[in-house]
Formats: C-alpha cells, structure tokens, sequence
C-alpha cells in the first residue's frame, strides 16, 4: 500500500491554504496517524476526536487523498443516515474539483459525477464507482469495497435502546462481506453510550468478552490532556472549554469531548442543587409595552408540557409542567400540577382535564403549550384547541410525539442547567410529588413515580417560547414581551 505521491499531510496543508485557511497541529497529528497506518498495510483503524475537532473534515480529504493516489480503489462511506454520508461523498467531490492536485480524476461524463454514487477518471473498469455514500440501515447486498469508512454511525437514534446497539453492531458486522481481501476499515466517531461500539474492552452487561472494534488501531484525542490543558488551544482555550462544560453538562462533556461513554445507571438527581424561590408573576405595561416579571426579574420567554393520562388510579398521572426563562438563562420551574377529575361531574374527562388546562395557561401567561401525543394524547390537542377557542384564550397548542427513552430524557434535560446552578423551584412545587420524584428517581427504576418529573424535563428540553400576542387584562390579548408594533409621533414645529 506505499504510496508515492504527495504526503497526507503535505495534500491536507495545501487544501488548506488554497482556502485560505492555517492547518493546526492536530489536525496534522491526525493526518500523519492515518498516512503511517495506511503506509504499514494496517486495515483496521478506528479514529475517536473530541467534537467539532473537524475529523469529518478530515476524513473526507483523506478519501480524496486515497483517490489521488490510486484512483482505482473503490470506498464506501457509511453514516447513520443516508444524508450524512452523502454530505461527506459531497465534501470529497468539491476536494477533486478543486484541489490543485487531483482535479484531472474529474471525468468528463456528468452521469459519473452526482448524487450519492461517483467515479473518478480511472484505468481500469470496475462495476462499483470511486465512492458510493449509503446509510447503515441501507440495502448494500451485491456491493464491493476496497475501503470502508464508517464515519458517526453510532449516534443517539441508532443506540438508545438495547434494540437499536443490536441491530448497529449486526449491520456493521455484515461490512466484512463487502470488503474485497486487501480491504481497509476506518471507523470515526465519538461514544454516545455506555455500551458504545468505540469500546476497546468487552462489557459483562451485555455479554460481550472483547470490544467491538477488538484488533483494531486507535487514536484518541480528547479535547483535554492527561495534564488538563486544551488539545486545540486556538480554537477552544480554556476558558471557551470551561464554558462549554457548563452548557452541554458534565455527561455530554465526558462523552463528546473527553470521549468516555457514560454509565446512565449511575446517574441520579441531586436535589441540593435545586434552588427554592418565592414571589408571584407581576404583569405591568409600560409605555404599552408589556412585561412579565417574577419578583424583580424580567422573564422572556416561556415553555410548559402536558403529559396526559386518563384513570390515573395507580397508573401514570396526568401532569403539566410550567417553566419561565430569563435573559441570564435561568430556568425557573414555576407549576407542576397533577390534573384530577370528578368522576361524578356531568363532563367527560377529556374536557375537564382541557378546561383545567385552559385556566392554568391564562393564570401562567403561557404563549404555547406542548402535549405529549403518545397513546391517549392524540385527540387531545384538538379538545383543548376547543376549549381554548371558546374561552377566547390565545395559545400554541404544539403537539409532539416522545420516541426516546424516558431515562435519556430526564438526564439530559436535567444535566447541564443543574451544573450551572440556573434550576429554580417555585416554594409550591415543593409541595407537590415532584420533590419526592427528583429525589428518589434512578434510571432503570421503571417502580418509581416519575410523572412530574417527566413533565419538567420534556419543559425544559422545550425550545423556549417567546411569544408576540397574548392575554391583555380586557382584551385577552398581550404581549409580554417587547412591543414590535409601530408607534407614529406628532412633531410640533416652533
């Protein structure tokens, strides 16, 4: 596999500076690892860098360096999605066109020259292209490859469930069939599991005795050093690193930059960490513009959820949950209530539960509120849309489906801000079951009550609502945030 021609790193530099662009350190770090590995005939390698460290980038010039080289070999880049890897077939074919080295593999055919299959000027002819881009769940029965790149194919949609790790590790196992004998293996990602594929020792947990990847070279780079300084100080000093911990939270620090797949299992919530406030919702005008403040500060935007469920008698509760923000980013959980309904009262309980919802979106100014459309919640939304409509009360009723595991969803929900310290608790929330669900909740306890805390998090994953028009005290209609309508003035001359 000697290659004669120009170097990796030498073909990346120049790509680089015809962009305009400097080549930092690590990247060629990570040029020279691939260079060396492909130049010793090792066929297995498996490249783990810390997010947004570019290593997509940086493959995709590596497979155009591969085609400069030898224009004959055929690759096959796979991704989770069909989409992602033709990003990466895209990026390549820009690299040919352009790269002052390789713009002669361009053919003159167009047909050899588009979507997700290409094939460069080559000498000999071969019935599988240059480069074909497919997603891991994708039908490559009858396919042929000389290299393989699998680049993100773990990512949360193919390993959050138990079903879905089994399906990746049985998809990825059956590339073997479609690499020719001298073929070569590259895997890039990054962990987003503890029972991640990335692993290099086996898991008693899920029976597996060596890693996944088991004989296979690894280069990791994590976005901090063993003596804690950054690996790309230029682009991530310390400082932007200590602000990025605080947004993503310490579980997605530790596996997407620091490249160490969390253990979910031992998460928990801590309840120290919540902060308890009192006060009620103040809602003025000034200068027709109104404002919603909480005690002295300015709230800006809103995000509630509804987790309905009918018959609650031991089974989930149903629950809505309302959260405020503020400029700073603080999150302040203001409402969780637990909705009860008469069984004697001459109203069916789909229409009590949505009228109680209506008085709790007009007390709490809410712009918009979500509803949880699994199972019972289909027909809801357009109860309360009713409702709504009827008690002349302008609200978004958004509706979405939760297709995640419940466990995922409260940790990562939870994670960053309860770093940060920005979780506020309302003094009456704290008489509600939420309290003791935050306490005593552990994931993988499918016993314990979890229906408030369920609301929360899906509140605080919300995207936040900053809303135009709402409630005015006589009009039902207000604005509480800043006024966007025009206001024309008489000038009066001297």
């Amino acid at each position: 596999m000697t290659l004669k021609k120009t170097s990796f790193p030498v073909f990346l530099a120049i790509w680089n500076q015809s962009q305009g662009l400097k080549t930092p350190d690590i990247h060629f770090y990570i040029a020279s690892w691939l260079e060396e590995k492909w130049e010793k005939g090792e066929q297995n390698l498996c490249l783990m860098a810390f997010r947004s460290c570019g290593k997509s980038t940086l493959v995709g010039l590596f497979v155009a360096w591969l085609l400069y080289a030898d224009p004959n070999l055929r690759i096959l880049i796979l991704a989770a999605e069909t989409s992602l890897a033709s990003k990466m077939a895209a990026n390549v074919r820009r690299i040919i066109e352009k790269h002052v080295l390789s713009q002669t593999l361009k053919p003159r055919v167009p047909e050899h020259w588009s979507g997700e299959r290409f094939t460069v000027n080559r000498e000999i002819e071969l019935r599988d292209p240059s480069v074909t881009a497919r997603g891991i769940t994708s039908n490559t029965t009858g396919s042929r490859a000389d290299i393989i790149i699998c680049d993100d194919v773990e990512v949360p949609n193919t390993c959050d469930t138990a079903e879905k790790r089994l399906e990746l590790r049985e998809r990825l196992s059956e590339i073997d069939f479609i690499q020719t004998g001298k073929g070569f293996q590259l895997y890039v990602g990054t962990p987003h599991t503890y029972y991640s594929i990335y692993r290099q020792r086996g898991l008693r947990e899920i029976n597996e005795d060596k890693g996944f990847l088991n004989g296979f070279s690894f280069l990791k780079i994590p976005l901090l050093t063993l003596c804690g300084k950054s690996n790309w100080p230029e682009r991530f000093p310390m400082k932007a690193i200590e602000n990025l911990r605080k947004k993503v939270g310490p579980n997605k620090f530790s596996s997407q930059m620091m490249l160490k797949p969390v253990n979910i299992l031992n998460g928990r919530l801590n309840i120290s960490q919540l902060r308890k406030y009192s006060g009620t919702l103040d809602y003025t005008e000034c200068q027709q513009k109104p404002v919603l403040r909480l005690n002295s500060q300015e709230l800006v935007s809103a995000s509630s959820w509804w987790d309905p469920a009918f018959g609650a008698a031991g089974g989930d509760g149903s629950v809505v949950a309302v959260i405020y923000s503020d400029e700073l980013g603080n999150k302040y959980i203001h409402n969780v209530s637990y909705i009860k309904t008469d069984p004697n009262y001459d109203l069916d309980e789909a229409t009590q539960q949505c009228r109680k919802i209506c008085n709790i979106i007009k007390d709490y100014y809410l712009p918009s509120i979500t509803i949880e459309t699994n199972g019972i919640g289909k027909f809801l939304p357009a109860i309360l849309r009713r409702e709504l409509a009827l008690k002349k009360i302008n609200c978004a009723v958004i509706e979405k489906t939760s297709t995640r595991s419940k466990d995922l969803r409260i940790l990562e929900a939870f994670d960053a801000p309860l770093a940060a310290g920005s979780v506020y608790v309302y003094e009456d929330v704290y008489k509600t079951p939420f309290i003791r669900e935050f306490q005593e909740w552990r994931p993988g306890k499918s016993s314990a009550k979890d229906d408030g805390l369920d609301a929360v998090s899906s509140a605080l994953s919300q995207e936040p609502i900053r809303i135009k028009r709402f409630y005015m005290r006589n009009t039902q209609k207000q604005n509480w945030r800043a006024s966007t309508q025009a206001h024309k003035a008489r000038t009066v001359e001297d």
